[in-house]
């Protein structure tokens, strides 16, 4: 049989991609190396009765749009609010604020107000003016996601596309044109700097972004990975963090089962090897074990790494176009562990008002900018961050399906390990694991005691079990060299590849990174203007 469409990879994207495809007609076969769909959002036991999101780990990207056309929740897709969103512990023994605490954002702009007041007066009155400089930036965002950037040196419908644009920009009043240059071009720090004045303020923000950015707060351009990451909503709530009911495997099962709905074939274990092209046409996909699948375009839910590296033969590609591709930037600095505990645990420098210690929030370990800038420097210097930047989520205190009764799983997404050190993950694995659990322990001491077993993934376990190239969640870094019309690079930024009729539907194309699904619905739309 000969398909429409075959999409490589059956992460999100390629769910989501095949959903709207199916939905307008086409045949369509996802092929999944892995023996489950999902990519990196899948849901697994990692320790006897213990579940987790093995790899991404939290809900707020993902689009509205897109939950409503896939019939998500009636599918069995329920997320829940963070009842706080973030909660900054200071090291045991160490100073915090007023009454010793740490910084916690709270569910409502009064309540985060009130906490910034025991660290500065002067950032409280700020912040909402903050805030509202980065809704400035974030609303210019949400315009853009679901379509194609326009494709620079395209015809007549892309010029048309660029004034649009332009005139988005143009609407705004002058103070927020510059605040939107600043977020665009500036560093985080730099941006951070100017607008607070206590190091816990501007940690509890400036974590936003290095999260899979492996840069220094003060590296030009980090400002927008923060604001990357503010531009989402949960429940119709903007700004907001929320966890999977079953954790993310819920969502890429959901999905799935609406693929399978719209008459999508689904094949796991069903490795790619390469890309069928004949005639100078993408004319399907050959599997490793060498079965041929025909079909009349092809769509990657991968890396363009991994694509342009391995699956498509060199001949068939424009010569600066494998060029760029060689020097296309990847690599995030993350490094995952899914820990089993016995007990909660326990902050000394929680708010005395919250019954959980601050366990129901992400918990994030680095008090200050300058402790995230040293850990970038100590990975470039020694291939790990000797005090890391870690990120704790404790799901099963708002989902009791992960663990045992009394007991609980936590996702730790730690910053800074370099994509590749010299001395190979093989080997800096296992100090990796003692550091993070050093830096944990430094913040709640009954960590260690508390622990009954963990799975870790460095950058090489993420390349090689999810296909994140340098352990890259984004499929490459986001930098203003690769983002909109230049992701994955100039003149193919509105989904369609060098090769007729192949297509790119991952996170290595606008708007890039997170559980969105917008890369996947973009890509339909561009294929289904093509496959008439």
């Amino acid at each position: 049989m000969k398909y429409d469409v075959a999409i490589i990879g059956g992460g999100h994207n390629g769910l989501v991609c095949a959903c709207y495809l199916a939905e307008a007609g086409k045949r369509v076969i996802i092929l999944e190396r892995r023996s489950l769909v999902g990519g990196a959002a899948v849901t697994e036991e990692f320790h006897p009765g213990f579940r987790n999101s093995v790899a991404s780990y939290t809900v707020s990207l993902l689009q509205p749009k897109i939950i409503r056309d896939l019939k998500l929740e009636a599918h069995g897709l329920e997320v829940v609010l963070r009842p706080y969103s973030n909660f900054l512990p200071f090291p045991a023994g160490a100073e915090g604020g007023a009454e010793g605490a740490g910084l916690r954002t709270g569910a409502n702009l009064a309540e985060t107000q009130a906490q910034f007041r025991r660290f500065s007066e002067r950032d409280a009155e700020r912040l909402p003016a903050y805030y509202d400089m980065l809704e400035e930036g974030a609303s210019l965002l949400r315009d853009l996601l679901l379509e194609a950037p326009p494709n620079v040196g395209g015809g007549l419908a892309d010029v048309l596309a660029a004034v649009k644009l332009g005139n988005r920009f143009r609407r705004r009043d002058r103070a927020a044109q510059r605040d939107i240059l600043d977020l665009f071009t500036k560093s985080a720090g730099e941006l951070l700097d100017d607008w607070f004045e206590s190091e816990a303020v501007k940690a509890v923000f400036g974590f936003d972004a290095i999260v899979g950015n492996y840069a220094s707060p003060y590296t030009p351009g980090s400002a927008y990975v923060l604001l990357h990451h503010v531009f989402g909503e949960v429940n119709g709530q903007a700004g907001q963090w929320g966890h999977a009911i079953g954790g993310m495997g819920a969502i890429t099962q959901a999905m799935a089962r609406e693929a399978e709905a719209r008459g999508v074939t689904i094949r796991t274990d069903a490795p790619v090897g390469s890309v069928l092209v004949e005639s100078g046409q993408a004319a399907g996909v050959v599997l490793t074990d060498g079965e041929r699948i025909e079909a009349g375009a092809v769509a990657a839910n991968v890396n363009p790494s991994l694509l342009f590296d391995r699956l498509v033969a060199p001949e068939h590609l424009p010569e600066d176009f494998r060029g760029r591709m060689r020097r296309y930037r990847n690599g995030s600095g993350s490094f995952r562990i899914n820990v089993a505990l016995r007990e909660l645990p326990q902050f000394p420098s929680a708010p005395d008002d919250d019954p959980f210690g601050g366990s129901r929030s992400g918990i994030i370990m680095a008090p200050s900018l300058g402790y995230m800038e040293r850990a970038y420097f100590d990975a470039r210097r020694q291939g790990y961050a000797s005090e890391p930047v870690v990120e704790m989520l404790i799901p099963s205190t708002v989902d009791d399906s992960l663990a045992p009764p009394g007991q609980h799983v936590a996702s730790l997404f730690c910053q800074q390990f370099a994509p590749q050190p010299e001395e190979g993950w093989e080997a800096l694995k296992d100090t990796a694991v003692e550091v993070i659990f050093d830096t944990v322990q430094r913040f709640a001491p009954n960590f260690r005691q508390s622990l009954l077993g963990y799975r870790a993934l460095s950058p090489a376990d993420l390349e090689a079990e999810f296909g994140l190239i340098g352990g890259d969640i984004f499929h490459g870094a986001m930098g203003l060299d690769q983002l909109f019309s230049a992701r994955p690079v100039l003149g193919h930024g509105d989904y369609r590849m060098p090769v007729p009729g192949l297509y790119l539907c991952g996170s290595g194309t606008h708007p890039g990174g997170g559980v969105s699904g917008a890369p996947g619905h973009n890509a339909a739309q561009a294929m289904l203007k093509d496959l008439r």
